[in-house]
């Protein structure tokens, strides 16, 4: 059976927050999967949910405005007086301390820059290195400049998600792909024969047409029974043997990308509460983070292991930087320290509607957005792929298709700046018209029209 999200309804805890089953976009339907839960606390909603215009990288400072509104984007200190944020806070810096409303921030000496951009207050100290502010409010993490244009790698930006199990042959997905202007397209697989057979097909008709076969990886943090994995060890061990056969299996046939797991930090186990944002890495389990942190080092290290140039992503849900942030530094949920540090080459991104506008993404339902992928360049310093995004299923067709349209122009726009390397649309054939963008073999318009006219219309170079 073709999987597909399911609504579950509105929540009131939270401003326009919902709950989505998560299949596992590319996904198997393995057990792990069916038992997962996405979680979706949506953007910021008002004022605070416009989306953040992408800034250029300019040499002129914006000057900062008067404490009735938010600071233009790229204002600095000491070039301006002060800055405000979208809380209203007042930024001031003085013999290089930095203050939010009289108070220091945090432990901040030699600052040399202050820098308000993509909704968030960075910093630069006299030897050169950045510092962004996490959601914490009074923690500098580490980073590079964020008003820094980069540009990806081009040739797969226009995407489409899909399953191992549909009834479509390999070189019937190749063609419809071609024909939606799409040269990438991602899929599930465990180490299940099965399975693996059905992608190693796909492999060979991509390899054949040039075009990129994104995998991903679903392995879940418990067995096929939904018992957690017994301990870091044992989640790195399952978590390395099964990549490393997948990577086997499909690097005589060109695929070089895999996405190690699916929405892991989203599951009963891994998330404390699933109407929160995760913008801070208290949101989640401390106790079994380092179950999930094991199975994820053991997939990128078992793809390392057969194919040392590959490259390995890590995704994340609505708006989980708090996750990625921990992960990333070595740090568990209770901000203890010093832990394996998961390194990723890509970081990818589901993005619902729910979930709000990744450019000014909200955090935790009522609290002012930021630009996502900007925070990301940034601290992680690697590409961005949104490996699954649409609307919610319970839309017309006609609003699905105003919303492709309109999202595609966001994605197009911002991806030589942001470091966006493909977007990924969920999913070619859903069994029906909630998500899928043809069913059967039979486009569904106008999301069909409005996605092929858009892509025959922008160029992916």
């Amino acid at each position: 059976m073709i999987k597909r999200r399911q609504f579950l309804g509105g929540l009131t805890a939270l401003s326009a927050s919902y709950l989505l089953t998560a299949c596992g976009g590319g996904g198997s339907g393995n057990a792990s999967d069916k038992a997962s839960a996405a979680s979706a606390a949506s953007g910021a909603s008002g004022a605070n949910a416009a989306s953040a215009a992408s800034s250029t990288n300019g040499n002129t400072t914006p000057v900062a405005k008067d404490a009735s509104g938010t600071s233009a984007d790229g204002t600095t200190l000491p070039a301006s007086p002060y800055i405000i944020d979208k809380t209203g806070a007042k930024w001031t810096l003085s013999n290089g301390v930095i203050y939010r409303n009289g108070a220091t921030v945090g432990n901040t000496y030699n600052v040399s820059l202050v820098l308000w951009y993509g909704g968030r207050v960075w910093h630069r100290g006299t030897g050169g290195q950045f510092y962004v502010i996490a959601d914490v409010a009074t923690q500098w993490l580490p980073c590079n400049d964020p008003r820094t244009a980069i540009a990806p790698p081009a040739g797969m930006f226009f995407g489409m998600n899909g399953h191992n199990d549909y009834t479509y042959t390999p070189q019937q997905i190749v063609s419809i792909l071609k024909a939606m202007g799409c040269k990438s397209y991602r899929v599930g697989v465990t180490n299940n024969a099965t399975q693996l057979n059905a992608v190693i097909g796909l492999a060979q008709a991509f390899q054949a047409a040039g075009m990129t076969l994104l995998v991903l990886i679903d392995q879940g943090v418990t067995d096929s029974y939904g018992n957690l994995w017994k301990g870091e060890s044992a989640a790195y061990t399952q978590g390395y043997v099964v990549a490393q056969a997948v990577a086997n299996a499909l690097k005589p046939y060109g695929v070089t990308i895999y996405e190690c797991g699916n929405e892991l930090t989203r599951q009963n186990a891994t998330v404390l509460d699933f109407t929160t944002a995760g913008t801070k890495a208290a949101d989640f389990n401390n106790a079994n983070w380092p179950v999930m942190r094991g199975l994820m080092r053991g997939m990128i290290d078992g793809v390392k292991s057969v194919q040392t140039n590959a490259k390995c992503g890590i995704n994340f849900c609505v708006n989980d930087v708090g996750a990625a942030d921990a992960l990333w530094d070595g740090m568990q949920p209770d901000g203890s320290g010093g832990y394996p540090k998961v390194r990723w080459d890509i970081t990818t991104w589901h993005n619902y509607e729910v979930y709000g506008d990744v450019f000014s993404l909200g955090a935790d339902g009522a609290m002012p957005g930021f630009d996502l992928p900007t925070y990301c360049k940034a601290r992680y310093g690697v590409p961005f792929i949104i490996t699954e995004w649409n609307t919610g299923p319970e839309q017309t067709e006609t609003y699905r298709g105003s919303y492709i349209t309109s999202k595609l122009g966001e994605f197009y726009q911002n991806r030589k700046t942001h470091n966006i390397q493909a977007v990924m649309y969920y999913v070619l054939d859903s069994g029906n018209d909630t998500y899928g963008i043809m069913m059967n073999g039979t486009p569904l318009n106008p999301s069909y029209s409005a996605f092929t006219s858009f892509t025959a219309a922008h160029p992916d170079n």
